[in-house]
């Protein structure tokens, strides 16, 4: 009998309406697929308005992935509004001690989970992105993930921007904000 060991990583970005979180899981599907592994992007939606709760998933894989459903527990969770913290129960949305928490939040935030922080907040508002009044902070946590996890590679994820998110200036201001996250990211 062959057993087959799966190297499937699991991802929960949690948000809000407006912070780029559904588009992030695109993009680093998008990244996955260039450096010729496998992934899912499955968004969540439930009051689709600016500002609620929103969840999206992906998984990324060296191999064909058969399920086909969202994220339960994840071995990654990006949180993209600190606020979440009090609000959802991360340890219910993560696998165990080992999974990888990364938080929007310009302090340290110890939660019993190998933790990671950069302030996207302040990079967004850096570099002025800005939708509708909420800041645009999926982009520079994209590239923290890139950095603390190696998920995929920092060229990947630049080169995937351009297709998802629109053209000209805007996407070379949200390839600076992932260089930032890459560079501003700090945790263990």
């Amino acid at each position: 009998m062959r057993t087959v060991i799966s190297d499937t990583k699991d991802l929960i970005i949690l948000g809000r309406g407006g912070q780029g979180g559904v588009t992030a899981a695109r993009i680093i599907v998008s990244a996955a697929v260039k450096d010729g592994k496998w992934g899912q992007a499955i968004p969540e939606f439930g009051a689709e308005r600016r500002g609620a709760v929103v969840k999206s998933y992906a998984r990324i894989s060296s191999t064909p992935i058969m399920m086909h459903s969202g994220v339960k527990r994840a071995d990654i969770l990006l949180v993209l509004s600190p606020d979440l913290i009090n609000l959802v129960n991360l340890s219910s949305l993560l696998k165990g001690s080992d999974s990888v928490l990364i938080i929007n939040s310009p302090t340290p935030v110890k939660l019993g989970y190998r933790a990671y922080w950069v302030d996207a907040t302040e990079i967004s508002e850096k570099l002025g992105l800005v939708m509708a009044g909420w800041h645009i902070v999926s982009t520079p946590m994209l590239g923290a993930l890139v950095k603390v996890t190696g998920i995929v590679t920092l060229n990947s994820l630049i080169s995937s921007l351009g297709e998802l998110i629109g053209r000209g200036d805007y996407v070379k201001l949200n390839i600076e904000a992932v260089k930032m996250g890459y560079s501003m990211v700090k945790g263990e």
